[in-house]
C-alpha cells in the first residue's frame, strides 16, 4: 500500500479547492484523516449546550456544521471511489444550501451527529486504505473540475479542518 504523504499539485484539482487543500498539515493522510476525527469528536463531546447556537441569524447553527461536514464527506468519498474505480463520467456539483431544508440535522443530538461523522470517517478511511498506488493517481471529473483520488483525500481532511477552526472560533 503507498499512502500520499506529499500534498496534490495545483494539476491534480481545480483552483477552488485549493484553500482546503493548504489547511492540510504535512504527513501521511491516513493519519490525518484519523487524527482530525479525534480531534472534531473530541471538540463535539464538550459542545452540546452549544449545538443549536448559531453565531448570526442568517448562519447555520452547530449541529447544522457538522451535518454539512457529514454530507459533504461523504459526496466526496462518493466521487473517490468512482474516480478510484476509472469511472470516467462527470459528476454533477451540489449546493450544500439546498441541502439543509431538508436535513433535519436540528431535530437530531449533537451527540448523534457525532457518531454518524465517526462513521462517515472510518468508511472513508477504510476507503483509501485500500488503494493500491495507481489509485491515488487516477482521475474524475466533479462540479466541472478535474481531480485525482489523492487530492479528494485532501479535499477532505481540508473541509474537515476548515470547519472544525470555524467551530473553534465561532462556536465554542
Amino acid at each position: 500500500m503507498t499512502v500520499p504523504t506529499i500534498h496534490p499539485s495545483t494539476a491534480e484539482h481545480p483552483e477552488y479547492h485549493g484553500h482546503y487543500i493548504a489547511q492540510v498539515p504535512q504527513g501521511n493522510i491516513l493519519d490525518i484523516l484519523q487524527q482530525g476525527l479525534d480531534t472534531t469528536l473530541a471538540l463535539l463531546g464538550g459542545a452540546s449546550a452549544r449545538a443549536d447556537f448559531r453565531y448570526a441569524p442568517d448562519k447555520w447553527s452547530l449541529k447544522e456544521v457538522v451535518g454539512h461536514v457529514i454530507d459533504t464527506e461523504r459526496i466526496f468519498s462518493y466521487r473517490t471511489l468512482r474516480f478510484a474505480r476509472n469511472d470516467k463520467t462527470p459528476l454533477s456539483g451540489f449546493e450544500q444550501d439546498d441541502y439543509m431544508p431538508y436535513a433535519n440535522f436540528a431535530g437530531r443530538e449533537l451527540s448523534d451527529l457525532a457518531r454518524e461523522f465517526d462513521c462517515v470517517r472510518q468508511a472513508t478511511l477504510f476507503l483509501l486504505r485500500n488503494l493500491d498506488a495507481a489509485a491515488w493517481e487516477r482521475r474524475g471529473t466533479a462540479s466541472g473540475g478535474e481531480f485525482t483520488v489523492r487530492a479528494m483525500a485532501y479535499v477532505i481532511a481540508g473541509h474537515e479542518i476548515h470547519h472544525r477552526r470555524i467551530i473553534e472560533a465561532k462556536y465554542l
